[in-house]
């Protein structure tokens, strides 16, 4: 059972008829989960990345029902609007991956309950790709799937590493500790702000890096800050896991920004290197959020991802 949650539609920038439900997970996190109305075409599974919300994919949602699709996305617990995990709640926080497996599986459950039928096409970014990539190598049937600077390694130096594991690790086995910011990432108030955009890492488009931060502005409830120990624990042993699954056999789309400094390129190029059907494209200049990059950049991203699922709806 489903019941109405707050949609904030006066920033989202989204098509007309946007709405959003609560719903809960096999192990009772709730969760908000926003609609955009059924295309003639069918309905595509967006999974955001880490610390974003669904109003964050307004024009997203807009670009896809141009082309005939609606749009379903899921407030990942931790982030958006659903249930935090720790008493800080601008802690980007998890205790293990497969909690976001329970998220993915509540949200499939529920596009499945109001559509009539499962969603079949899936667009996602950076830790979203993390977990579309998990669920369809345990068993998540796709028609096609499209890739945004998909979290299947995290950009680390070689030097660094071993000290990531190491700190993350013992902070996550002594409990709380676990609950504690990354050192020298941002803590509670690592929120975009305008006097950093030239140092910033996801986009090089002004006006759409304003619109995040007025958003933000508008309905700071939506955000989150850093990410802790724990969460990067937890991303480190599930991206070392993905390394060793096969590749799940689904068209892909991936795309890759030449300035991407937050995920691994090379996890990246390796994936796609063994998965058949699977095509990388780079974008040159491009950060980490293409979707949220300068208008040339987004429009070309968005015009490949509904081309592919044209071809396979």
């Amino acid at each position: 059972m489903v019941t109405p949650a707050p949609f904030h539609e006066d920033i989202a920038d989204g098509p007309r008829g946007g709405r959003a439900v609560w719903i809960t997970t096999g192990d009772a996190a709730r969760l908000r989960l926003v609609f955009w109305p059924q295309g003639e075409k069918g309905r595509v599974l967006i999974l955001p990345g880490r610390s974003e919300y669904a109003e964050k994919y307004g024009p997203v949602a807009r670009a896809l029902a141009t082309h005939g699709y609606g749009a379903a996305i899921p407030d990942w617990r931790g982030q958006g609007l659903s249930d935090r995990l720790i008493a800080d709640p601008r802690a980007g926080h998890i205790v293990h991956f497969s909690q976001y497996q329970n998220d993915l599986q509540a949200t499939l459950d529920v596009v499945r309950e109001l559509d009539g039928t499962p969603p079949t096409l899936m667009l996602a970014h950076s830790m979203g790709g993390a977990i579309g990539l998990r669920a369809m190598t345990s068993g998540l049937v796709m028609r096609a799937v499209a890739f945004s600077a998909p979290m299947w390694g995290i950009r680390i130096s070689a030097r660094a590493l071993p000290m990531a594991w190491g700190l993350s690790t013992a902070a996550s086995w002594l409990g709380r500790l676990g609950h504690r910011y990354i050192p020298g990432r941002g803590g509670p108030d690592n929120w975009l702000r305008a006097e950093i955009f030239n140092e910033n890492t996801l986009t090089g488009d002004r006006e759409r890096f304003d619109w995040m931060i007025a958003q933000l502005g508008a309905h700071p409830e939506l955000g989150i800050g850093g990410a802790t120990l724990g969460w990067l624990n937890a991303a480190l042993r599930e991206t070392a896991a993905l390394r060793r699954l096969p590749s799940p056999a689904v068209p892909a789309y991936v795309a890759l920004g030449s300035e991407e400094r937050i995920v691994s390129d090379s996890a990246i190029r390796a994936r796609v290197a063994r998965w058949p059907g699977a095509v990388l494209e780079e974008y040159p200049s491009a950060r980490h959020e293409i979707m949220m990059e300068r208008p040339h950049l987004r429009d070309r991203f968005l015009g490949h991802v509904a081309a592919l699922f044209d071809a396979h709806v």
